[in-house]
């Protein structure tokens, strides 16, 4: 990892795009080694998907697809939580 990629905090980007069909990136900066979970969550709250499941990652920055062509359109809020951080972001499918 350079130097130049380890960010001073962390941080959970916006997907791009948003709106999206089917394919959305979702971009996270991580400031030291930490446990991160990626989770997709419905407006119900139910978990639907997890990108990244409890792995061990180093410092710097990272992104990750999710292919939501199999939900119908509508809301979904992705969760990071990377040590003590946790953030929630909002993003819209549509057809």
């Amino acid at each position: 990892v350079k130097s130049s990629d380890i960010r001073a905090r962390y941080v959970l980007d916006q997907n791009y795009p948003n709106p999206f069909k089917p394919v959305t990136s979702i971009h996270y900066g991580l400031p030291e080694k930490a446990y991160v979970r990626l989770r997709i969550v419905n407006v119900l709250g139910v978990v639907i998907a997890t990108l990244v499941d409890g792995e061990l990652e180093t410092a710097g920055d990272r992104s990750v697809e999710w292919d939501a062509s199999s939900f119908p359109s509508g809301v979904y809020f992705y969760t990071l939580t990377a040590g003590s951080f946790t953030a929630t972001r909002k993003m819209m499918l549509i057809r």
